[in-house]
């Protein structure tokens, strides 16, 4: 079996591919890694705080490495950070990486240039399946999820804090993803057959907030954020 990390987000996505990835073989996953904002002490992908993480794969039971990154790396900087952690994974033999990603081939193909300079394989167990029958896969199954970041081009306050459900994904606006795949929304999953016991959480504050775009810093693009707060 080949010794397999999984570059774990916290959401959908990256639960079912984890599900199936498991399920193979051919892989045995020994540690998730995700990567961690140092100023906020929050995942950075979306702001989950890192309490809820801990729990969240506790209940997994699979051990997780954080790689820290500051509040708002340049790509220089996040690709020095990513290629020394992924050096240290490859020194304790890791021969492949594992990622939730579904259908954006500039991100793969970024990916694995990336791994390939440390001799790194990627795996993909998600990739190029309709989106809309992965996201009621992954309800059928049993897994919760619910919304803790939306592009509030598609959304407003509301969306955020929702759960995800049939009803739910059959009404998103025509112009995004089942999954979210373009970045439209982000989610924490908090049960189903991963889990040893459901996570528990509050919901907290909800907050709107804004980023220059990556290609035209005059532009910025507005997103809400919905607050998770862990229950002992």
């Amino acid at each position: 079996m080949n010794k397999t990390y999984f570059n774990w987000s916290t959401g959908k996505d990256s639960a079912l591919a984890l599900y199936k990835l498991l399920k193979d073989e051919t892989y045995v996953v020994e540690k998730l890694v995700t990567t961690i904002n140092t100023h906020s002490n929050r995942v950075s992908m979306h702001g989950l705080r890192i309490e809820l993480l801990k729990a969240q794969t506790a209940a997994i039971g699979i051990l997780v490495q954080y790689i820290e990154l500051p509040e708002q790396p340049t790509m220089y900087d996040y690709n020095a950070i990513m290629t020394t952690a992924t050096n240290q994974l490859k020194a304790e033999d890791y021969t492949h990486a594992a990622f939730g990603d579904i259908f954006l081939e500039d991100l793969k193909f970024y990916r694995e240039m990336q791994l390939l300079e440390v001799g790194i394989n990627g795996v993909f167990p998600l990739w190029k399946r309709n989106t809309k029958k992965l996201i009621n896969e992954f309800l059928d199954l049993g897994f919760k999820a619910i919304v803790v970041c939306a592009d509030a081009k598609y959304f407003n306050e509301d969306f955020v804090g929702t759960i995800l459900d049939h009803d739910t994904i059959n009404n998103l606006p025509e112009t995004v993803d089942p999954c979210g795949e373009n970045g439209e929304f982000h989610t924490f999953c908090f049960d189903g057959p991963l889990f040893k016991a459901p996570i528990p959480f509050t919901i907290g504050e909800k907050m709107y907030r804004e980023y220059p775009l990556p290609n035209d810093k005059s532009k910025r693009a507005g997103f809400w954020y919905c607050d998770l707060i862990h229950e002992d």
